[in-house]
């Protein structure tokens, strides 16, 4: 609203206000405060859209100059769009996270799966291989030719003196000499 005289000199020391501002800003690194969990950038509010929007005016390579600082300027018609975009790129990071988590996860998953189902084999193996040395130890004992028990019952028959017997369904696989 200055005359013309003023309003040059008022203009320049506007935009050069807003350049400080921006170069502040940046200075201080706020995005790296805390150690927390922030966006690269800092929002610059100028609350009057008349006074942005004349330094534009004056300054087109304001907006881009303070952008390449990490300062992203908003008015309140740009500040609630600005605030609802950084939510929205937090929320994409954090499902993008969570879709990484998910994924290494999945892979430990399907790696300790795959060492169930080794071991489960191994058992398999094992119990294959105890069934054979059982059949084989049986053998030995009860139903093989010349086994124990029949060695046993035939010392029983030549006079041995036992208190105990073996159970038939042994006794029944084997052929004993003299009966």
């Amino acid at each position: 609203n200055a005359e013309d005289e003023d309003k040059s000199s008022f203009l320049k020391a506007h935009v050069n206000s807003i350049r400080k501002h921006v170069d502040q800003l940046s200075d201080k690194n706020y995005q790296d405060l805390y150690d927390i969990e922030s966006p690269d950038f800092v929002l610059m509010f100028i609350p009057i859209e008349p006074a942005f929007a004349i330094v534009v005016n004056e300054d087109n390579s304001i907006y881009n100059r303070a952008f390449e600082k990490n300062i992203v300027i908003v008015t309140p018609s740009t500040l609630l769009a600005t605030l609802r975009t950084i939510d929205s790129m937090w929320n994409n990071e954090k499902q993008q996270k969570n879709a990484i988590e998910i994924a290494e996860k999945a892979g430990e998953l399907y790696d300790k799966l795959l060492g169930f189902v080794e071991s489960m084999e191994d058992v398999g193996a094992g119990l294959k291989k105890a069934n054979q040395n059982y059949e084989k130890a049986m053998g030995q004992l009860s139903t093989g030719k010349g086994n124990a028990i029949k060695k046993a019952e035939e010392l029983k028959a030549l006079g041995a003196d036992t208190k105990k017997q073996f159970p038939e369904r042994l006794i029944d696989n084997t052929e004993i000499i003299g009966e």
